[in-house]
């Protein structure tokens, strides 16, 4: 093993020694020592800043420990950290200790998606007045993309509730309906006061929104929504599709 090998090795793993040869103005052991764990309490901070629900649903002794571990499994690829922790959720789905709260996960998922949306290309949106120029009859065979910076979660939990209750936009209270929730994560406004909103998805608006994700007709993602809730209201998400800024193209097959 290189000299490079052993060291990066050892800076993931506080049980092993600093690598052979190392050399310092004063005890190498020590400084080692001291910079790995440095370099570990820093991660351990930009992880928490990405996550602040997560961190607050666990605790932060919890949460560091954790963190300690995704960071032995998964350390940084890039000086640049912002986007460091984005494989964080799948790692809380198979983290043992977590496993009585099978919620966590999708809670990381929508934070991870709001750190990806704030930082999501910008693209023109379709003026809201698009709508009234559409033809209705030919409404189902129309493809609508959707912009870079907006983003969706299907969770089996109520996912949305928990996370709006550990961000202090909810009081936290006791969850008697723990159904499923669909979010959608959209990036809002402008130069400063650009800011990336989580919302609570009505009944079937889950399912349309994917299937215009996946590329589908507009009539193939309305028959899903009905499908999956018959309750769907179609005209409420066409008009928040267009007033929300999320249509930015829209083309016949």
């Amino acid at each position: 093993m290189t000299m490079q090998s052993a060291f990066a090795a050892a800076l993931l793993d506080p049980a092993l020694p600093p690598p052979a040869g190392l050399t310092a103005p004063a005890d190498a052991t020590q400084r080692f020592n001291v910079y790995r764990n440095n370099r570990a309490a820093g991660l351990a901070r930009a992880l928490a800043a990405g996550f602040p629900a997560t961190e607050r649903i666990v605790g932060p002794d919890f949460f560091a420990a954790m963190a300690r571990a995704y960071m032995q499994t998964e350390p940084p690829r890039s000086p640049v950290l912002l986007q460091y922790g984005a494989t964080l959720p799948d790692f809380i789905a198979g983290f043992a200790p977590a496993t009585d709260l099978p919620y966590l996960a999708d809670v990381a998922r929508l934070e991870a998606l709001r750190t990806r949306v704030y930082h999501a290309a910008d693209a023109p949106a379709l003026p809201p007045a698009t709508l009234s120029r559409l033809d209705p009859a030919g409404l189902q065979d129309l493809h609508v993309t959707l912009h870079p910076a907006c983003a969706l979660l299907r969770s089996a939990h109520p996912a949305v509730t928990i996370w709006a209750m550990n961000s202090d936009i909810l009081p936290l209270r006791e969850i008697a309906d723990w159904t499923a929730e669909d979010a959608l994560v959209l990036r809002m406004g402008q130069g400063l006061a650009q800011r990336v909103d989580i919302r609570r998805l009505p009944p079937g608006a889950g399912a349309f929104l994917a299937g215009l994700q996946r590329g589908r007709r507009l009539g193939e993602a309305t028959m899903a929504a009905f499908s999956e809730a018959p309750q769907f209201d179609l005209a409420a998400a066409l008009a928040a599709l267009f007033a929300d800024g999320l249509a930015i193209a829209i083309r016949n097959p």
